[in-house]
């Protein structure tokens, strides 16, 4: 068993991956503890939310990493699982415990599957989705002014769907109805989850065991 922190470090994960995930896990943990509805599986949204990017390191140029053993781990990945994150996160989520359920969570996560999370009843790949999708890289955003920027930043990569303008702007209205299928259940308003309210989360998060 070790907190999260160490299997960052473990990972050898540049401070601004870090910093993401647990800015996204802190937002999962706000909802969670001020959650109205269904049942859901807290843990498991917390889980997810912690280890959901571990390896994006694959996405980071290898010119941008400083640190020699960061730089050995992303060439590792690469050779590994390949050049598409994903299967590394999956990997890496399955090497650090997570179980079947979460795992099936951290595949539907993806922006890519807004739509499908829009229709479905999981309330677990719902909070992942949206709390991934309010975390920028400078701290958390509305969902659309967020996913606008993805689609800016992305606009220009091949076989992306945010390089489809059409595609893109479909899957924003979808993060902003989950958005609404959220809230309802939940004694939060958008604009309460920002820095300042998930400050002290994010320290809490960084003793949190994963098993």
């Amino acid at each position: 068993m070790a907190n999260i922190i160490e299997i960052y470090e473990k990972y050898y994960l540049p401070e601004q991956l870090q910093l993401h995930m647990l800015r996204v896990a802190a937002c999962s943990k706000l909802i969670t503890d001020n959650w109205e509805g269904k049942e859901i599986d807290k843990e498991a949204i917390i889980r997810v939310s912690l280890l959901h990017d571990m390896g994006n390191i694959i996405k980071i140029p290898e010119a941008d990493l400083e640190n020699e053993k960061t730089i050995e781990l992303r060439r590792k990945c690469i050779e590994k699982y390949g050049e598409y994150e994903h299967y590394t996160n999956i990997a890496i989520g399955k090497e650090e415990g997570l179980t079947e359920k979460e795992l099936m969570i951290l595949d539907g996560k993806r922006s890519r599957k807004n739509e499908e999370t829009y229709q479905s009843d999981n309330y677990e790949i719902k909070i992942c989705t949206y709390c991934d999708q309010r975390v920028a890289p400078d701290g958390v955003r509305g969902v659309k002014e967020r996913l606008e920027e993805v689609k800016t930043r992305y606009k220009d990569k091949p076989n992306s769907v945010w390089s489809n303008e059409e595609m893109a702007n479909h899957l924003i209205q979808c993060a902003m109805g989950i958005e609404k299928q959220i809230m309802q259940f939940c004694s939060l308003k958008p604009e309460d989850i920002n820095d300042s309210s998930i400050q002290e989360n994010i320290e809490k998060l960084k003793k949190y065991e994963i098993k």
